[in-house]
């Protein structure tokens, strides 16, 4: 991490506080909720909550390693000389971006085979993704980066294949009340996780040194308050239609 200002320090802190609170709400919302839906679809708000819980744990722990990695000393930003640990947030992403393609697919309530196939095909092509992009995070050579930056894009494009071209036939067989909001969830999906991509590349555009570390870790925030919780805010909504659609209790 280069030197920071203590705008930039204090930004990021405030950004990293924003995310932990809004992880912890959307945990609690959606494990203290799942008596709300019917029980066909608590496995999905168990997972939406679990992947927000995850993602909670491992911003505290980037949190930590923020804070332990600068100090602030008559109101100038000093490096203690500790590392900042940013691959946190690569082992959050291993972990919770599978999840969150098994949570879409299990609120859609699908046949047991196609729940199944789909689940593996998707969350394999998820990791896949994130192992690829690793490499490139941690480089600091520009054609390295573009290099995996551009072997990641592969499954994520295939994901954005499945979910606008396989899952088109499952959308029409849901109830008229939450075909809505399926497709936004999908939407909301790719749309989220393309800021990821985006925020990976501002180092190859010219954005360096601090201003780009700043902006890299707010952009991640800020992508994954959008993927996890409310995305998971979203399947709490279509599980709870879904329920009063079915006359589910």
């Amino acid at each position: 991490m280069e030197q920071i200002n203590p705008a930039q320090y204090e930004l990021v802190y405030n950004f990293f506080s924003f995310t932990i609170a809004a992880m912890g709400s959307a945990t609690a919302f959606l494990w203290l909720n799942r008596s709300q839906v019917a029980s066909y679809y608590r496995p999905a708000l168990t997972i939406s909550g679990l992947v927000t819980f995850i993602a909670l744990y491992h911003y505290l722990r980037i949190f930590e390693s923020w804070e332990a990695a600068y100090t602030v000393v008559d109101g100038a930003v000093q490096a203690t000389g500790k590392k900042f640990n940013d691959a946190y947030r690569y082992v959050d992403w291993l972990l919770t971006v599978p999840l969150l393609l098994i949570e879409l697919i299990l609120v859609m309530r699908l046949s047991r085979s196609e729940t199944v196939s789909k689940s593996v095909r998707l969350g394999t092509l998820a990791a896949l993704m994130i192992l690829l992009g690793y490499p490139g995070e941690i480089s600091d050579q520009d054609n390295v980066r573009w290099l995996w930056w551009a072997l990641s894009m592969i499954p994520f494009l295939w994901i954005l294949v499945e979910l606008f071209g396989g899952l088109s036939s499952s959308l029409a067989a849901q109830p008229e009340s939450v075909r809505g909001l399926v497709n936004r969830a999908r939407w909301l999906t790719v749309l989220s996780w393309s800021f990821y991509p985006v925020v990976f590349v501002l180092p190859m555009l010219g954005l360096e040194g601090a201003a780009a570390d700043t902006a890299i870790q707010i952009g991640y925030s800020i992508a994954d308050v959008v993927a996890k919780a409310v995305f998971g805010i979203v399947i709490y909504m279509i599980a709870v239609r879904k329920t009063e659609a079915e006359g589910g209790a």
